[in-house]
């Protein structure tokens, strides 16, 4: 590299040879140049005998200048200088040693890890080294040295993960994997966060005793989480942590429902120098009812916060059986109840004490909870109502008193039976002292919460002992007694705390166990879980969270969240971040909670000698194309220079006569172009315009067979299918492979090109003009053949009666042609590729008419004729072409008379001799082919 520049050269001996370009100037300055070419002038070059001969000496100096500069660009270009090389800083000492980071962070920038990563398995590829790679984020590790072909397919096959890294185990496994084994260099590519285990990691990396450490990417880095998000009243609030930067940022929070679409969003501001903040969602209650997401404009991660029911805030309606006591408000049934669920959700109480007025009033308002504290006998009119509610998924929340201890026993609205009458523990008349609360069960809800020692009874409402009493108690008292007993009802549930909502029978109204009880009460207003109890189940993945923050169906991987112990499982490789449940219910699992914070990654000290490098830097530039390019054009450069010095110009100046040479040329190709336009045929297409030069060239290309455009549109798409059908055949059986028919109009269309026209009668055809049958008349006489179908089955030309016999007569007679006969038994179109002795087409009683030729005894006397000895004409009245036409699928479009599939195929053998006829002449006349011909007959 050179000093202060970032330019190195791959092969800088090359360099050596610029000391060589002293040598070349010499050399130049003393080659001549070309001598220049002069025209002939008798006079000039007579006139230059009598002077002395001048040879130059030398080249001009700019000139030589110039292949300097060609030689110095070639040597610079051949020592391969690269500006910002890689660096090349690899121990040969042993193994190239990868520990890449593929986690949750790593997935903005995964591209650039991926070819810094390259970067070195290439370096290590040239140096020969073994390679070693792990990931931080897979469950399992192959840490073994192998070579650089399986490094590059474990880095393919590698994709950024939804998790934190777990640094510990890839260490791990590299330190068991090298053995005694030292890695030359130890590469770290990091994301820059730290994690509990990443200090012992680090520490446990002294253990592999590399001759080098690198660190890459573990600077300057912009991670963004989400850690919370809680439902207030009046907004929706989301924590959030960085790692430390000293700038303020603000970024927009953008909150979307099940379906993704974004229907609010708030601010999340970072001061300079903190790396915590808090923003806000605000929108109205039913909106904020209906997220599901919460993300960062602008950032794909899985550091976001998937919300499920728990983070809803519900619409509570609190119903008391007394009139609210404004003087004395710590005796109101629902006062405690108001305080404890006012944080927490939306909270709606009854205008009247008339139950007739005040319950169907709240059930229009569609709460998920009713509470009703001391209610004992409801009217008829709206127990109903209330009962349809709490089975559509409704949550009836029943405080105990004097008025429910009155009540009938059978109350359709509680969850047990229950005793007439209270229980008085602690009083005057009992022996019993006031009772706490036992441990709760592990079905209940409240499982995970400390039982409260503080709490005390001293009177309830019992209930009668049945067989599922326990199956139905969430909460009891030390002597067994239900505290509080739940029933599902449909899609709801019926909860009853068997004491007062205010102190009046125990102390749990005045104790903040009371908040967390109801407050999970409320939470299980709506199934989790497809009607399952979070916090009491065992939940199976539903949609999971990739590394880009797209939820996408559960992996094999994956397993069920298990919630029976009271407390949510932290995000791992058993449980990805995603959604566990069903579509009905599911229960969100993040991979940050409440609480974390980002950190840097701390970096200790090292004895091997450590080198830091960005992720990304500025990319090599290689300036060998730049070099050759270069001197390409300088090359070019040299070569007209020399041109113009050798006089190769000079005709532009004194040769009128060259120009006038051009003009010729230029006038003579004009010419043939034109002749060319005038004697080829008609274009592939059916028009009336000429063909030009490119449709000239494409017919001469490949050969093609041509029939006669009658105007009979059935006649004529017979036709092209039938001579279609038959090219497909010829390429199948023969070394022939022509194009597609052609449609020619005999009046307009140049008929040249094409070796075979074959001439279908038809009833509605117009009568050609005198010009086009002479130009059929011309293209017969220059080596084209014609084959005139008549369709009718004709035997005789001379005395068929048919329309289109005599249509076929009156265009004959316009034509100069030879006496015709029937196809002789040893003509060579009976032996041109197939032995035939029949011409069939969709008729097989038909003949074929050719040219007749004399007998002789003498081939010196034998007439001369055109075109090979090919017959000028063919007239048949088989309809051939009928015989021929296949449709798209290969079907045939017409039967033939009578119905024989063997008749079809001669037809075609018959085409596909004809064809041959046209283009090998009488070839298969020679004496030579007589012994195979003989052997084929069986002669």
């Amino acid at each position: 590299m050179i000093a202060g520049l970032p330019i190195a050269f791959g092969a800088p001996a090359i360099l050596f040879g610029l000391l060589a370009l002293p040598v070349i100037w010499w050399l130049l300055r003393l080659t001549p140049p070309r001598p220049a070419a002069e025209p002939f002038a008798p006079l000039a070059v007579l006139a230059r005998v009598l002077k002395p001969e001048e040879t130059p000496s030398r080249s001009p100096w700019w000139l030589t200048a110039l292949r300097l500069l060609i030689a110095a660009l070639v040597i610079l270009a051949l020592a391969e200088p690269v500006l910002n090389p890689p660096e090349r800083t690899l121990n040969e000492s042993g193994p190239l040693a990868l520990v890449i980071d593929n986690s949750w962070a790593s997935a903005p920038d995964w591209e650039e890890r991926v070819a810094a990563a390259e970067a070195l398995i290439d370096e290590a590829e040239s140096r020969d080294l073994p390679v070693s790679i792990v990931f931080t984020a897979e469950r399992r590790h192959d840490a073994t040295p192998n070579t650089v072909e399986r490094a590059r397919d474990q880095l393919r096959a590698a994709r950024p993960q939804p998790l934190h890294p777990e640094r510990d185990s890839a260490v791990t496994a590299l330190v068991a994997a090298f053995g005694e084994t030292a890695p030359g260099t130890l590469a770290i590519l990091s994301d820059g966060v730290e994690t509990s285990d990443t200090g012992s990691a680090l520490a446990r990396i002294a253990d592999l005793d590399a001759a080098a450490i690198r660190i890459i990417g573990a600077e300057n880095l912009s991670a963004l989480v989400l850690t919370g998000a809680d439902n207030g009243a009046d907004a929706l609030s989301v924590t959030s942590s960085r790692l430390e930067s000293g700038t303020g940022e603000n970024f927009r929070l953008v909150a979307r429902d099940s379906k993704g679409r974004e229907i609010a969003e708030g601010r999340l501001e970072f001061d300079a120098g903190e790396t915590a903040a808090t923003g806000t969602i605000s929108a109205p209650f039913e909106i904020r009812n209906d997220i599901a997401r919460i993300d960062v404009a602008g950032r794909q991660s899985a550091a976001i916060q998937l919300l499920d029911d728990s983070f809803r805030r519900r619409r509570v309606a609190l119903i008391s059986g007394e009139a609210a006591d404004i003087a004395q408000p710590l005796l109101s049934p629902l006062y405690y109840i108001n305080r404890a669920l006012s944080p927490y959700a939306d909270l709606i109480e009854a205008d009247t004490a008339d139950m007739s007025a005040a319950v169907p009033e709240l059930l229009r308002l569609s709460p998920a909870v009713i509470v009703m504290a001391d209610i004992g006998t409801l009217p008829d009119e709206v127990t109903e109502p209330l009962v349809e509610w709490i089975e559509r998924g409704g949550t009836l929340i029943r405080f105990a008193g004097p008025r429910l201890a009155a009540a009938p026993a059978d109350d359709p609205l509680a969850p047990v039976l229950l005793r007439k009458g209270e229980r008085e523990l602690g009083g005057a008349l009992s022996w019993v002292e006031p009772q706490p609360l036992a441990d709760y069960p592990p079905n209940s809800p409240f499982a995970g919460l400390p039982t409260p020692r503080d709490v005390t009874v001293s009177r309830q409402v019992l209930a009668e002992p049945s067989a599922d009493l326990a199956e139905r108690t969430w909460a009891s008292l030390a002597d067994g007694t239900p505290l509080v007993t739940a029933a599902n009802r449909g899609g709801g549930r019926i909860v009853m705390f068997h004491v007062t909502a205010e102190a009046s029978w125990s102390t749990l109204p005045i104790s903040g166990h009371f908040v967390d009880m109801l407050r999970r009460v409320v939470q299980l207003s709506r199934a989790s879980a497809g009607g399952g109890e979070a916090g009491s189940g065992i939940l199976a993945p539903w949609r999971l969270l990739d590394a880009d923050g797209a939820l996408v169906p559960a992996s094999g991987d994956a397993k069920p969240l298990d919630l029976s112990g009271g407390a949510t499982p932290r995000a791992g490789h058993d449980n990805p971040p995603g959604l566990y449940g069903t579509e009905d219910g599911f229960v969100a699992l993040n991979l940050f909670e409440e609480g974390d914070a980002l950190t840097p990654i701390s970096i200790p000290e090292f004895e091997a000698p450590v080198t830091r490098a960005p992720l990304t830097r500025e990319s090599a530039v290689d300036f060998r194309p730049w070099l050759f390019g270069a001197a390409l054009a300088a090359l070019i450069a040299d070569t007209l220079i020399v041109l113009v010095l050798n006089g190769g110009f000079r005709g532009r100046i004194t040769g009128g006569r060259a120009r006038s040479g051009v003009a010729a040329a230029s006038l003579v190709l004009a010419a043939a172009l034109s002749a060319a336009t005038v004697l080829a045929p008609g274009s592939a297409r059916a028009q009336d315009s000429q063909p030009g030069d490119a449709e000239l060239l494409e017919s001469l290309e490949e050969t093609r067979l041509a029939y006669v455009i009658t105007g009979d549109d059935a006649t004529d798409e017979t036709s092209r299918r039938g001579l279609d059908s038959l090219s497909e055949f010829l390429a199948s059986r023969t070394a022939l492979e022509p194009g597609a028919s052609v449609g020619v109009d005999i009046e307009t269309d140049q008929l040249s090109l094409y070796p075979l026209i074959y001439w279908p009668m038809s009833e509605d055809a117009r009568d050609p003009s005198q010009a086009g049958i002479s130009r059929i008349d011309a293209y017969m006489k220059s080596g084209g053949t014609v084959l005139f179908d008549t369709r009718d089955r004709i035997a005789e030309l001379g005395g068929g009666s048919s329309a289109l016999t005599l249509r076929m007569q009156r265009i004959l007679s316009g034509l100069d042609i030879p006496p015709l006969e029937p196809v002789p038994a040893d003509h060579v179109l009976t032996k041109s590729f197939f032995l035939l002795d029949t011409f069939a087409g969709r008729y097989a009683d038909g003949p074929l008419w050719v040219e007749a030729i004399p007998e002789t005894d003498d081939p010196a006397t034998r007439p001369a004729r055109a075109g090979d000895g090919v017959s000028s004409i063919l007239i048949t009245g088989n309809d051939m072409a009928a015989a021929w036409a296949l449709d798209e699928r290969g079907y045939p479009l017409f039967s033939t008379v009578p119905p024989d599939p063997w008749q079809r195929e001669y037809a075609f053998r018959a085409g596909v001799n004809i064809v041959m006829y046209m283009l090998t002449g009488n070839y298969k006349a020679d004496q030579v082919h007589i012994p195979a011909l003989l052997e084929r007959l069986g002669q």
